[in-house]
């Protein structure tokens, strides 16, 4: 039975092994929180990379016991990524996760040709669980922050991600809808044409394990009454699991929108790695940032 709520994913951690969460230069109050929260659940064992002195610091102004968690002095935050990101070569890591560096420097340790955890011909995307007060169920959506402007066979790729985390919290046979502007198949616009082709894959069985409808209007996809006035027909219309955005642009302003203004929660990692990787912004909260542990905890290995 798929979980409608993000904290139910600390109760399906408990009958998976722990694993070990590496965190790239941890010089952040909310990302130690987050992780000493994941740590506290049970959910994860932590290494943190960073400034020893620092990392202390805020344990002991948060009152958390900093010898629960494994840390590592490497005051040098591109250094600090490099030794977080050799921990998952070296096997005592099985999740990366981002602290107070930026995110081109996050990426470009993952990316390393010498020293990063990427095969060649991968695929990076950033997958996030969306819970919005108003919708009945869990939305898994991307992409917000890899992949600017994604062509047919990245889409591919980014359904296979979305529907592998569908899965992981219990949807079955997850409904992904492609995202355009409208729900008409207009030949002029390019995510009209991409989605009519990736829904006439998913009917051939060229994409398994889903059903995959587009082009939908956001409204098409996931509002029944916009379903009923419109007339649009399918089993994913106005019922979706997933939404696959045209670019990073309409993907960003729906996921920035959802949780500024409408009240809703996440969880994001970067799939397409050799293990799942946690990219938050730095300004999120120590709890969307715990959730985001939570994901990538269940989409490890």
């Amino acid at each position: 039975m798929a979980i409608t709520k993000l904290e139910q994913m600390f109760d399906l951690l408990k009958s998976k092994p722990k694993k070990r969460i590496s965190v790239a230069f941890a010089n952040d109050a909310h990302t130690i929180e987050a992780v000493y929260a994941a740590v506290e659940k049970g959910i994860v064992d932590a290494t943190l990379t960073g400034d020893e002195a620092f990392i202390k610091k805020i344990c002991a102004e948060h009152n958390m016991d900093a010898g629960k968690m494994e840390i590592l002095h490497e005051p040098a935050e591109l250094k600090a990524a490099t030794l977080a990101v050799q921990l998952i070569n070296d096997k005592k890591a099985d999740l990366l996760m981002k602290g107070s560096l930026s995110t081109d420097k996050y990426m470009r340790a993952i990316l390393n040709k010498v020293s990063g955890i990427t095969n060649e011909g991968a695929v990076l995307s950033h997958v996030s669980i969306m819970e919005f007060p108003s919708y009945h169920k869990l939305l898994t959506i991307a992409d917000v922050a890899i992949i600017p402007a994604p062509e047919l066979k990245q889409k591919i790729k980014m359904i296979d991600y979305l529907v592998g985390v569908s899965k992981a919290i219990g949807v079955e046979k997850p409904k992904v809808a492609v995202i355009a502007a409208t729900e008409q198949m207009l030949a002029g616009m390019p995510a009209c044409v991409d989605g009519a082709i990736l829904a006439k894959m998913s009917d051939r069985g060229q994409i398994q394990g889903c059903i995959v409808d587009g082009p939908l209007s956001i409204d098409a996809a996931i509002d029944q009454e916009s379903v009923q006035i419109k007339k649009v027909t399918g089993p994913v219309a106005g019922d979706a699991d997933c939404l696959l955005f045209p670019n990073i642009e309409a993907g960003n302003v729906f996921f920035k929108t959802g949780t500024k203004l409408a009240g809703a929660e996440l969880a994001a990692y970067v799939a397409g790695a050799r293990v799942p990787c946690v990219l938050t912004s730095r300004g999120d909260s120590a709890l969307t940032k715990t959730y985001s542990i939570a994901l990538a905890a269940l989409m490890a290995k």
